[in-house]
């Protein structure tokens, strides 16, 4: 299996007070379910056994596990044998071999069963073990698709991140954290800047979003910019993704003006390189949004399908050709949006400023609506690379 680093961790039951019994009564012995993150070497879990009183007489309890979603001798090593307790004492434990891995998947079960309890009576009869695969940092997927080249005649490469490490390059990438009112769209997620939601594995960004109560939101997820740390004006940008898809599902590859902070939304303009609405998965959305003279957003845009498949299935390249007063939108080298100056008849061009990256996936939203009893979480965008090629 691969191997990695990750965390492991023990659980116990609160041992809290024990009150003192006589001779002849029956104290109740309790094993609590326990759950911890799957180590990246061979580690274990541990069972706590406990009385609810102490005793003058020794107690014991038969165990053995058995197979749940996680398997014998594949999973964790199958044990059975007797926990003892001393007279005069109330805690006894066992530790259960579990197999090292990295690889990030569904959480996996398996049970401790209880059975012939001597001098004390059994609470419940079954125990369960959780190891949690969820968090690990190892993902590989399908790379198949679209690819573009590393090199253009007549251009540099201004700017790239790969994703080549085993971690994010801070030195390129900020989080922005939380709800905040569901970022003007009544999106449903918080964003994080967990590496349950956003990690490098595999030579691609992960950005991962959850089905999840935190801080108030159902879901989470992330929401990744270069604000402040990476900005460009003009040049061909290429994104290589592979997307999700599913009711209630938004994930974007987009920029907005440097100025925002000046000249807030949608003066500072946003050009979004790809928007995908889940409960469409073979289309995906190009757009340039401004400020009209009004005051009102302007926006030109237009849509590119897939003639078979849809985006999840396989990686395509996003790109924008960004010259001086034209901004032309791409899926796999076709063009399909051809914007610029003479789209905003109304307001001021936003478009010859530099502009930041922002890459998220956001869970519904007034656009794509709710995620539905058919959308299958967690979520993921993969993102191979993002280059900046300039002349």
């Amino acid at each position: 299996m691969y191997g990695g680093t990750a965390l492991w961790a023990t659980a116990a039951c609160s041992k809290g007070a024990h009150r003192a019994i006589s001779t002849g009564s029956q104290p109740v012995i309790k094993v609590a379910s326990v759950a911890a993150t799957r180590p990246a070497q061979t580690g274990s879990l541990r069972f706590y056994f406990v009385l609810d009183a102490t005793s003058t007489r020794a107690a014991s309890v038969q165990y053995a596990t058995t197979d749940g979603t996680a398997k014998a001798g594949v999973d964790y090593t199958p044990v059975n044998g007797t926990a003892n307790i001393p007279a005069g004492q109330t805690q006894a434990y066992l530790d259960v071999p579990v197999t090292g891995d990295s690889l990030r998947r569904p959480d996996q079960t398996f049970y401790l069963q209880l059975s012939s309890p001597v001098n004390c009576t059994l609470d419940s009869s079954q125990a369960t073990a959780t190891i949690v695969n969820s968090n690990l940092p190892y993902l590989p997927t399908d790379t198949t698709g679209y690819s573009t080249p590393a090199s253009y005649a007549g251009y540099h490469l201004a700017w790239s991140d790969e994703f080549s490490g085993n971690v994010l390059d801070r030195q390129n990438w900020t989080f922005d954290i939380g709800n905040n009112n569901g970022w003007g769209n009544q999106e449903l997620e918080y964003y994080t800047s967990s590496t349950n939601n956003a990690f490098v594995s595999s030579g691609n960004l992960v950005i991962e979003a959850r089905k999840e109560s935190i801080n108030g939101s159902g879901y989470s997820s992330a929401r990744l910019k270069t604000e402040g740390i990476q900005q460009f004006t003009y040049g061909r940008i290429d994104i290589r993704a592979r997307l999700p898809v599913g009711h209630g599902m938004w994930p974007a590859l987009w920029m907005l003006g440097s100025d925002i902070t000046t000249l807030s939304w949608p003066g500072c303009g946003e050009t979004d390189i790809m928007e995908l609405i889940g409960s469409n998965p073979n289309r995906v959305t190009g757009s340039m949004h401004w400020q009209n003279s009004d005051g009102s957003e302007g926006t030109y845009n237009n849509n590119y399908y897939l003639p078979t498949g849809d985006f999840s299935q396989r990686f395509h390249v996003y790109s924008l050709l960004w010259q001086h007063d034209t901004v032309q939108f791409f899926v796999d080298d076709s063009l399909y949006v051809n914007g610029g100056i003479n789209n905003v008849t109304s307001g001021a061009y936003p478009f010859n400023l530099p502009f930041f990256f922002i890459f998220n996936v956001a869970v519904g939203g007034s656009w794509p609506g709710p995620p539905d009893n058919t959308t299958v979480f967690p979520q993921r965008m993969f993102v191979d690379y993002v280059r900046v090629f300039q002349r």
